[in-house]
């Protein structure tokens, strides 16, 4: 490669998969007019990989123009078809629709037989998908796949296997759209598929499998899609959507700090350029855990951005509600969005939601019937998070009805189902509902026992709602001097003993990280700035 030849310099980083590097040489060259329709190819790719649409755009319409300049129409077809794909996915369909219905004049007035043809049949078959026609969708997507076979195109038969997997999930065939969906990612992850055609596979496949609540998969595909993302220089498109979902899988196995850190990550990532839709999802996700850790004020208005972005914001909002105590709105949120829920994937989100809110209120009933129609739906679902949501959801209407006795058996399933899952936090949720149910059957041992274990768990999260919710079941006071919780007392004590965090830590059978937040938590409350004007805060108080 000669130092002083950009378009050497652009195909060698393209090669190597450094997006932001190629785009810029290419563009240098581009600039003395020294790009050739595959140059131009590469360039839009590369610019679109890196976070440039608009240049992407642009570089795309060039080639498809230069690729029937010099008597190439199948490959003019096919920037067209990733050009349309782009302004498409940005909310631009009327641009989008243009030129697939140009593409599909070229390739009719050249008369070919290609690839291309299948290219084109993508977005009618997503349209049957999205409307509601899984069986049509599978034929088309089914066709598709057949051209990418009869010309050899991994891109496309990649694609086409995508929806197949979809239709086949969306008409109810969960199994067998999973091991379709698993077929084509072994030639995603060989490396038989390009960057874009990857990037949508893996995002599409994630989605998927977490929308028949097949966790097993989600997080094994996100890792996966993580290391793809990593290991190619400054990409940027699917980065953002990546983060998001390992946050979604890092809240799930309680790793709460870095969860926000990446949701956070996201947010950044994709408010730069404007527009991105998968921004509302960052933020929701963001909301959520600040819901959890009881940071209310800023969940509520991080739900409000959400919105704004266009992203639902329920259940998570009638549940900040609940734990605000505003339980009619909570309700009356959550009535509406049941009643106006149509796919079972979402309804069973919002069943398992409404049940906790329509207990808080009192309406039992209500409760139980929520709770018949996510049991119907996980039914249908070889699902163990759904069994888990339903066995919580059943516990816990029959403590409500009173009947301790069945109610811990269900609840002891659901635990067992998300400890398996390795989710602590729904797990000690769990326990929470256990030791009232054993409270109730007067075995005040075991109620101790599965109270402290939750509280623990709590704790270790930063889960202040759950954990307040915790004490008070405990009977302790949830404050004591300064605004102290009973275990920050604890804290305080260790601390004005000259014991360092990892002896608290030790003593208290807690993490390091949790007794700094703790210790951060004394000194806020408290109005401190060192461990030693915290010593002499609990001498003077005679705390010790």
């Amino acid at each position: 490669m000669r130092i002083d030849d950009p378009v050497e310099e652009g195909r060698e980083a393209y090669g190597r998969q450094a997006w932001a590097t190629a785009h810029a040489a290419l563009s240098t060259a581009d600039e003395r007019g020294s790009l050739d329709a595959e140059d131009l190819t590469m360039m839009g790719t590369a610019a679109y990989l890196s976070g440039r649409m608009d240049a992407a755009a642009d570089a795309w319409q060039r080639a498809h123009v230069a690729f029937l300049g010099c008597g190439r129409p199948a490959r003019a077809v096919r920037c067209a078809f990733w050009l349309a794909l782009v302004l498409m996915q940005h909310g631009d369909h009327a641009r989008g629709g243009g030129w697939l219905a140009r593409a599909q004049g070229v390739l009719d007035e050249a008369g070919l037989d290609c690839a291309e043809r299948g290219y084109l049949r993508i977005p009618p078959a997503l349209g049957a998908l999205e409307g509601g026609d899984p069986a049509a969708a599978y034929a088309e997507f089914d066709r598709i796949v057949e051209i990418a076979d009869r010309f050899g195109d991994t891109d496309l038969r990649a694609l086409g296997g995508l929806g197949r997997g979809q239709a086949l999930i969306a008409g109810g065939q969960a199994r067998r759209g999973a091991r379709v969906l698993d077929e084509v990612m072994v030639a995603v992850t060989a490396g038989e598929v390009s960057a874009i055609a990857a990037g949508i596979v893996y995002c599409g496949v994630i989605v998927a499998c977490r929308g028949v609540f097949d966790l097993r998969r989600a997080r094994e595909w996100t890792a996966a899609l993580s290391r793809w993302c990593d290991a190619q220089e400054d990409l940027t498109a699917f980065r953002g959507q990546c983060l998001v979902h390992r946050s979604e899988i890092m809240q799930m196995c309680g790793e709460w700090t870095g969860a926000m850190d990446e949701a956070r990550r996201a947010c950044e990532r994709l408010s730069d350029p404007p527009g991105d839709p998968v921004l509302g999802m960052a933020l929701y996700q963001q909301a959520e855990l600040l819901r959890l850790r009881g940071e209310f004020a800023r969940a509520e208005e991080t739900y409000r951005r959400a919105s704004r972005s266009g992203h639902p914001v329920q259940p998570g909002l009638a549940l900040l509600r609940l734990a605000q105590g505003r339980v009619g709105d909570a309700v009356a949120a959550m009535r509406r969005v049941v009643e106006e829920t149509e796919g079972v994937v979402e309804r069973a989100r919002m069943l398992a939601a409404y049940t906790e809110i329509a207990l808080a209120a009192g309406e039992v009933e209500t409760a139980r019937t929520a709770t018949g129609e996510l049991g119907n739906i996980a039914a249908v679902f070889d699902s163990s998070y759904l069994r888990a949501l339903v066995e919580y959801a059943r516990g816990t209407v029959l403590l409500a009805d009173g009947d301790a006795a069945r109610a811990c058996s269900a609840l002891r399933r659901a635990w067992t189902s998300w400890r398996e899952l390795d989710a602590p936090y729904e797990a000690a949720r769990a326990r929470l509902g256990m030791a009232r149910a054993c409270r109730r059957l007067n075995d005040h041992d075991t109620a101790d026992l599965e109270l402290d274990a939750a509280r623990r768990v709590f704790e270790d999260l930063g889960a202040a709602p759950a954990l307040a919710e915790a004490w008070e079941l405990a009977g302790a006071p949830r404050s004591a001097a300064g605004g102290l919780t009973p275990r920050e007392l604890e804290v305080l004590r260790l601390v004005a003993t000259g014991a360092t965090n990892r002896q608290i830590a030790e003593t208290l059978l807690i993490s390091d990280k949790t007794v700094a937040r703790h210790v951060a938590n004394i000194f806020t409350k408290l109005g401190l700035s060192s461990r030693a004007a915290a010593t002499a805060f609990a001498y003077e108080h005679d705390l010790l």
